[in-house]
């Protein structure tokens, strides 16, 4: 607050804006404004395999299978390209071999996050319990 000293007429208007009231509105303005904005709920929910204890076989090679996504959004099922109605079909023929082979997901950090999210809805859908998240160091290139 000012104050002002010397003489001054009281029937004189104020010259100086109360600026407070102003500052007030605005912070409650702002804080409203950052209460309502909604967050990011959106997200693909997958159920990870709980890591056991037991020994694996040294002389057992486990069948891997490569799945990309590359930056033009094609799927590509160990270097073949596929739709992804055959990435279903494919998810479906693992389920059948007596051990689960696992899946190793590699998306292009350009491709589209739709195209990605099908993927990951359909190995969902699959009840892939084998996968694997591999690239992730090109993230770190790009972000």
């Amino acid at each position: 607050m000012s104050m002002s000293i010397g003489e001054r007429d009281d029937d004189a208007p104020m010259m100086e804006m109360n600026m407070t009231p102003l500052i007030d509105v605005l912070l409650v303005l702002l804080i409203m404004f950052i209460i309502t904005i909604p967050p990011q709920t959106h997200a693909v929910k997958i159920d990870l395999p709980v890591p056991d204890d037991t020994p694996m076989d040294a002389n057992v090679d486990p069948i891997k299978n490569k799945l990309t996504v590359d930056q033009n959004d094609v799927l590509a099922w160990n270097g073949t390209p596929i739709t992804l109605d055959q990435l279903n079909v494919y998810l479906q023929q693992t389920k059948a071999y007596a051990v689960e082979p696992e899946l190793q997901f590699q998306p292009h950090p350009e491709s589209r996050y739709l195209i990605v999210d099908q993927v990951l809805e359909s190995i969902k859908r699959n009840e892939v319990t084998k996968l694997g998240f591999v690239g992730n160091e090109q993230y770190g290139r790009v972000f």
